[in-house]
């Protein structure tokens, strides 16, 4: 086996060391390397494809993250008992990984390139999502597979000191207002060459809120443009680790081989110079039309005339004609926002297309909205249900349970198009995520809002920033369901074209203008602080003062579009919808759990048939919380005084009768519930007035579980334990004689068998004869004197005539 190649270096400003290792593992691969923080461990592998697949004209990269979950010392909670699907975490890392390494290949390059990352150790520590992106690039630099690198990352965590932690733990993480993680590449081979940003994703954390209620300061945007400028020391710090590993390993092996490929153009220099000259104006005026519909229409239109004109020229070079014809709309689209401050629907740079905002549009819904901003629309839905809902997590990450849940959908009729559904693709967890995490900062914690909230977008039409959309639309809808976020938040999607020395910074972007411009930019925020943020560029360094430009920019929408949400609805609402379950939580002594859920779940289970309440008792270690909900407010508060009368009984007196229950029958007595949380034994020695005076053998032979008894209170000893007597025999109980008769039978009883007061056993026939007439018959009466015999229905001897 191969020695492998080392290297490593320590994260200034921790006690951390990343490290890098390859030639050993996976050789078979075009680049395999080792990375490590910690004792978190993965496996990059990047793979290229030695020919094009025909009639592919886009770069096929694919990334994939293998989550192991031996890597935690863990086995699949599946029915399988292995890994299925990828988790939410693994494609969000994937999307993590492939934006900045994809702008990172050549232009031209059509190979199919496959770049799997598989965890092999999860400390429980160090996250393994930042680790990732680095060892993928790694495995980029030593394959020969044409990329121009190296991509550092970093993940920076702004703690309630107003200070940026580089590569925080998990713990870390959660004990911070808010997380950055930028990726960037070098402008230069020197060691402190400027750092390129190349993709941002940031949001702020379940305890923003709290911490800035303890004096933490707030996340502005220009905060975050401080935070952009401090990654750069920590992604050089990557880059310098990687270059080192390529050295070291052509020092060992000898120069990397480079994969030979060939370079593809969409259309030829020639084809586009005479699209040009024949095409310019007419597509001027196409891309001029308003309404997104109407301008595609026009474009076909402009474009279908290009290509019949040219097509006899170009004979068998249509694809070309067409590329060639999207690459002159790209540029007609930029020059003219350059230099005329005019975009596609001839809005100027920072201005907001028509909002339009509404609630409550359906009345089953526990909380619903329509948020709609040009021709972008999305209607939002909020679910409340009990803690129980809360989403369990099968992943290797220390997160067991998710109770703020956020699913986007983004069907193909939201486009004007048709399409297969078959479940959520990537770019639909991505964005579902990133609109989660921008509410996640002001939804309010469980004890202070004891639901499970599932909140469904679901897209109606789509003209850009959806994922936005999706934010604004989610806060009317929270609000509108009675949940008291911290306030409201806002999104607002960003764009930026570059030519020259001019940059444009493009407010609320259409899906042309993003897929034309050079910056992806989404800011979602409250009116003083940012709590997400996601950022993409094309471009190699986004000067600071523009980037300051568009974070202030994307602030001004943002608080436009709160003060029409505003309009909608100034606060959360005071109560839930009538159609979603009251819920109410209290925290409860550990040692009293045992007693609100009963012997074998009595107890609770009684509670919640009895008061049409749904009761769930769980518990942290140190203190219990019990759950209540029901959509009768009044099945709560009763639910909620029978508990509390079980952690507090009320105290009976003495001498004092109560109407009570059998809630348990034993071979000594029965246990009778006087008062909520309050039983007493009815000894069985006292039964005797249940059997007409007689002694009664056994308990169940005169009373039944659930069955309403009187009883008196005769003492309550130093314990508290409570003695009963019956008050007075229930109504319709039996008398003496029946309970006697019905009693079940000993099977010496039931042969005639007797002992006498010295124990000799005697036996009689006519009895068990009598007996049985009793118990076809009825009691036939007293007999003649006489005769001997035991009358089967009070047991005293007594005549009765023989019957013949």
């Amino acid at each position: 086996m191969a020695e492998p190649i080392s290297v490593s270096a320590p994260i200034s400003g921790t006690e951390r060391t990343m490290s890098f290792e390859t030639g050993k593992l996976a050789p078979l691969a075009d680049g395999a390397v080792l990375g490590r923080i910690g004792d978190t461990i993965l496996l990059a592998t990047a793979v290229a494809a030695r020919t094009v697949r025909a009639g592919i004209d886009f770069f096929p990269l694919t990334v994939d993250i293998e989550e192991r979950t031996y890597a935690a010392g863990r086995i699949p909670g599946s029915f399988f008992r292995r890994e299925g699907r990828a988790t939410d975490q693994a494609i969000l890392t994937a999307r993590l990984i492939d934006r900045p390494l994809r702008p990172s290949f050549p232009s031209g390059f059509r190979n199919e390139v496959h770049v799997v990352v598989t965890v092999l150790g999860a400390d429980q520590v160090n996250p393994h999502d930042v680790l990732a992106i680095n060892a993928a690039s790694a495995a980029l630099m030593v394959s020969g597979i044409p990329f121009d690198g190296p991509i550092g990352a970093v993940r920076i965590a702004f703690d309630a000191h107003g200070q940026w932690i580089p590569h925080p733990s998990y713990q870390e993480g959660d004990a911070s207002a808010f997380e950055l993680v930028v990726a960037g590449r070098a402008l230069g081979d020197d060691p402190d060459a400027d750092v390129a940003i190349m993709m941002v994703e940031a949001n702020g954390t379940e305890g923003s809120w709290d911490l800035y209620a303890q004096g933490a300061p707030r996340v502005t945007e220009e905060v975050l443009a401080d935070g952009l400028e401090a990654a750069k020391r920590w992604i050089r710090e990557s880059i310098v680790l990687q270059r080192r590993l390529v050295e070291e390993f052509v020092a060992q092996r000898g120069p990397i081989e480079q994969i030979a490929f060939e370079s593809f153009s969409d259309y030829g220099t020639d084809v586009f110079e005479r699209v040009a000259a024949i095409g310019t104006e007419t597509l001027k005026a196409a891309n001029a039309t308003l309404g997104k519909a109407e301008r595609s229409a026009a474009l076909d239109e402009a474009t279908a005339s290009i290509v019949a004109a040219l097509a006899p020229e170009f004979e068998g070079r249509e694809p070309e004609i067409r590329a060639a014809v999207r690459a002159l709309t790209k540029k007609i689209v930029r020059e003219r926002i350059v230099n005329e401050r005019i975009r596609i629907d001839g809005r100027g740079p920072s201005e907001l297309r028509p909002i339009s905002c509404e609630i409550d549009l359906f009345p089953t819904a526990h909380g619903s909205s329509l948020f709609q901003r040009g021709e972008t629309q999305v209607l939002n839905v909020t679910t409340l249900a009990m803690p129980r809902m809360n989403q369990l997590l099968d992943t290797i990450s220390p997160d067991e349970t998710k109770r703020y849940m956020h699913h986007y959908n983004f069907p193909p009729y939201s486009t004007g198009e048709t399409g297969a559904m078959r479940g959520p693709r990537r770019r639909e967890i991505g964005h579902g995520l990133l609109a989660e995490r921008a509410l996640l900062p002001v939804v309010p914690s469980q004890e202070e809002f004891p639901y499970a909230l599932r909140l469904v977008s679901d897209v109606l039409a789509s003209n850009g920033s959806t994922s936005m959309a999706s934010v604004c639309a989610s806060t009317l809808s929270l609000m509108a369901a009675g949940v008291p976020i911290k306030a409201p938040v806002a999104g607002i999607a960003m764009g930026l074209v570059h030519e020259g020395d001019a940059y444009v910074t493009l407010t609320d972007i259409l899906g042309a203008e993003d897929a034309f411009g050079d910056m992806d930019f989404k800011v979602a925020g409250t009116a003083d602080a940012v709590t997400a943020l996601q950022l993409d560029t094309k471009i190699d360094g986004l000067p600071a003062e523009v980037l300051a430009q568009a974070l202030r920019q994307a602030k001004e929408a943002r608080l436009k579009i709160l003060q029409i949400m505003h309009d909608t609805i100034a606060a959360p609402r005071t109560e839930v919808a009538p159609s979603a379950p009251k819920i109410i939580s209290m925290e409860i002594p550990i040692d009293k759990i045992g007693e609100v859920i009963g012997p074998k779940g009595k107890v609770i289970n009684a509670l919640q048939v009895e008061t049409g309440a749904e009761i769930s008792v769980d518990d942290n270690g140190v203190v219990g919380t019990v759950t209540i909900a029901s959509k009768d407010a009044g099945a709560v508060a009763e639910a909620q005084r029978r508990i509390s009368f079980i952690l507090e009984p009320p105290t009976a007196e003495i001498g004092a009768v109560y109407a009570g229950k059998v809630v348990n029958i034993t071979s000594f007595g029965a246990f009778v519930n006087l008062l909520p949380g309050r039983d007493g034994l009815l000894h069985i020695s006292k039964l005797s007035p249940l059997a007409a005076g007689r002694r009664v053998e056994r308990v169940e032979d005169v009373l039944t579980l659930g069955q309403p008894l009187e009883v008196r209170v005769d003492d309550i000893d130093p314990a508290g334990k409570v003695s009963l007597s019956l008050a007075r025999p229930p109504e319709g109980s039996p008398s003496g004689d029946e309970a006697v008769a019905d009693r079940p039978r000993s099977a010496d009883q039931q042969a005639g068998v007797r002992s006498t007061p010295s124990g000799t056993p005697v036996v009689s026939f006519e009895e068990v004869f009598e007996a049985e007439l009793v118990a076809d018959l009825g009691d036939l009466g007293p007999g003649p004197v006489g005769v001997e015999g035991r009358s089967a229905g009070n047991g005293r001897r007594r005549t009765r005539q023989r019957r013949r």
